[in-house]
């Protein structure tokens, strides 16, 4: 299974060959399925993100807010 970059460059890539319109109908469709996997697999990786942020920032069962940061700290 590809990262959800590289997906996400897929689909950005197969966005832009079927608005040039020059791909036959039978290209078109299969670029349109495979968007739409693609679509899922990203949407089911950041749903995944999502549920792990959540886990970490729960404590004693409880969701904690913690501040945040836009401009950390650099090394």
């Amino acid at each position: 299974m590809q990262s959800f970059e590289q997906a996400l460059k897929e689909l950005e890539s197969l966005v832009e060959r079927m608005e040039k319109g020059d791909r036959s109908l039978e290209d078109s469709l299969k670029d349109f399925e495979r968007g739409v996997a693609l679509t899922r697999q990203c949407q089911q990786a950041l749903k995944t993100a999502e549920q792990k942020v959540q886990l970490l920032l729960e404590q004693n069962g409880k969701p904690t807010l913690t501040p945040f940061d836009s401009n950390p700290p650099r090394d």
